[in-house]
């Protein structure tokens, strides 16, 4: 009908306590949250666009504690190397992940095709941070000494171009054979869904994380509405 984000938003806040909110367009959740006020609604960015997914940061390190054996980020994560694979520059859950991962002294390692890297913006945040970054096109060079891997999809529906995106998917398979070169806890992580990134012969190993880390995204959800609603 043409109605405004904005407005929107405040129609939303008329009725809920929180506003969960997924929009195509980056920024939509802070122009919502400034369109309702600091007395309105509180706004949960669900993901908006190929900007951020903080909730989806949350989950993660969540389960990154969990698959690393500590109680606490910075016990899991001090001295550890976390390698980020995938679409780097559409993917929001690695946008927000990498800002989270940079208070932490962390090495990460972006795995990315051409034309698909980390944003500047992003390497510029974990730059500034507490951790540091290297970059390459190689997985096969980085799997023997990550703690973790985050796999993430080519994402279709980013391209304007559909050969580019045929001839950039599939880029980077994680299967049994290359997770053998992999530490024995090496921890894989995926936000899901995936579509050829990861081997379904992989799925029975232990170090497969994925489904727990879906899992652990309903109690870390359910722990923000009770931080935002609770008495």
């Amino acid at each position: 009908k043409g109605e405004t984000l904005e407005d929107t938003a405040r129609s939303l806040g008329c009725y809920a306590d929180v506003v969960v909110l997924r929009h195509p367009e980056s920024g939509a959740a802070a122009a919502a949250a400034q369109a309702l006020g600091p007395a309105g609604a509180p706004v949960i960015n669900a993901g908006d666009g190929v900007g951020e997914h903080p909730t989806q940061a949350l989950l993660d390190l969540y389960t990154l504690c969990r698959e690393l054996g500590e109680a606490t980020p910075r016990a899991a994560l001090s001295g550890k190397t976390v390698a980020l694979v995938g679409d780097l520059k559409h993917g929001r859950t690695v946008h927000s992940l990498a800002k989270a991962l940079a208070a932490f002294p962390v090495s990460l390692v972006f795995v990315a095709p051409p034309g698909l890297e980390m944003p500047a913006a992003i390497k510029a945040v974990v730059e500034a941070g507490a951790g540091s970054f290297a970059e390459t096109t190689d997985l096969k060079s980085v799997v023997a000494g990550a703690d973790a891997l985050y796999v993430t999809r080519v994402q279709r529906e980013r391209f304007l171009d559909p050969a580019q995106y045929e001839k950039t998917r599939g880029s980077y398979v994680v299967d049994a054979k290359l997770m053998m070169a992999a530490k024995p806890n090496c921890a894989v992580l995926h936000p899901l869904p995936r579509v050829d990134e990861i081997s379904t012969d992989f799925d029975s190993d232990p170090r497969a994380a994925y489904f727990r880390q879906m899992e652990n995204g309903l109690y870390a959800r359910m722990a923000l509405l009770d931080l935002l609603l609770g008495e």
